[in-house]
This record gives structure tokens, sequence and C-alpha cells, in this order.
């Protein structure tokens, strides 16, 4: 099985994201991920055995940990193959991240780069699918439009590629006690 880990933006900040996406799909046709807006906490990873152990870890550490916030007020790219909305995370953001990472890496079918680590650079993805051609048009039309989101960190979601395409498994909201 196929699984990734995401927080998934939600409020104003994902609804932007998303019909961004929709737009820039209509209009450029590049394509981005399959996944709702989100930043990555764990890159897709490949695991054929019950992850049962694992939904217990992240349903506990969901209960411990308090949401924390991240603002979102500018675009950025990887080079010419990815535009995406920067993500300013909080040190209270960095600091859950960092323990979920931690946390993360004690299961051995687990295991982190430095795309995502606990150094990632937290962004929330446009467009990453035939972006070089068209850089210079999609940079300049997604500048056109301005934001500035206040968000949380709020959730952990592992989706399960399914039927070509990414579903969502299980979502732990962090700060329910």
């Amino acid at each position: 099985m196929r699984y990734v880990i995401v927080c998934v933006v939600k409020g104003e900040g994902g609804r932007f994201n998303n019909e961004m996406r929709k737009d820039i799909f209509k209009k450029f046709n590049a394509k981005s991920s399959k996944l709702p807006a989100h930043f990555t906490i764990k890159a897709p990873f490949e695991y054929e055995g019950n992850i049962r152990e694992l939904e217990e870890a992240l349903y506990n550490f969901s209960k411990e940990e308090e949401k924390a916030s991240f603002t979102m007020s500018k675009y950025n790219h990887f080079d010419d193959r990815v535009i995406y909305m920067d993500v300013n995370m909080s040190k209270e953001g960095k600091e859950l991240h960092n323990r979920l990472i931690d946390l993360l890496s004690s299961f051995d079918y687990i295991n982190f780069n430095k795309k995502d680590g606990k150094d990632k650079i937290f962004h929330v993805t446009l467009t990453s699918k035939k972006v070089p051609p068209i850089f210079d048009k999609l940079w300049n039309y997604v500048n056109q439009y301005s934001f500035n989101f206040n968000c949380n960190f709020d959730n952990i979601s592992i989706f399960k590629w399914e039927d070509s395409t990414w579903k969502l498994y299980r979502e732990f909201k962090l700060g329910l006690k």
C-alpha cells in the first residue's frame, strides 16, 4: 500500500489553494497533486503491513499536542518546476512538526530525507506538473492574485492511494483533549 501523511490546509487558505489549482489547470493544463490543499509531513511511502500501531501513535500524539499557527502571504517556486504558496510556520509549529518527525522516525518503514524531514521547506503546492515550458506565464499569472492567510497546523491526515487517486484514510485533529 502507498500512503502519504500531510496536514490539510483548511479554511480560506485551503479554499484559495484548491480554487487556484483548478484555475491553473483549466487555463494552462498544468496539474498538481490529487490531494487537497496541504503541506507534506511525510512524502509517499510504501508499506504492505498493518499500520495500526502508526495510527495509535498518531492518535495519542494528536491528543497530547496543541495546534499551531502558520501564515501564507507570498508565492515561491522550486526552480522552474514547482510553484507554491510559501508557508511561514510559527516557532510552535516547527517544534510540533519536529516532535512529529521524531515519532514517525520510530517506525522502521518510514524514512525521511532532506525534502520531507525536519528541515523541509514548508509549502503548499499550486502546480508541479508540466511547469517548465510555461513557468514564466504561470508565475506572472499567479502573482496577479495576492493573499494573506492565517492558518493552523491542526491535523495529521493519512491518505492512501486507491483507484488511481489519494483517499483520506484517517485524520487526527490536534488539541482536542
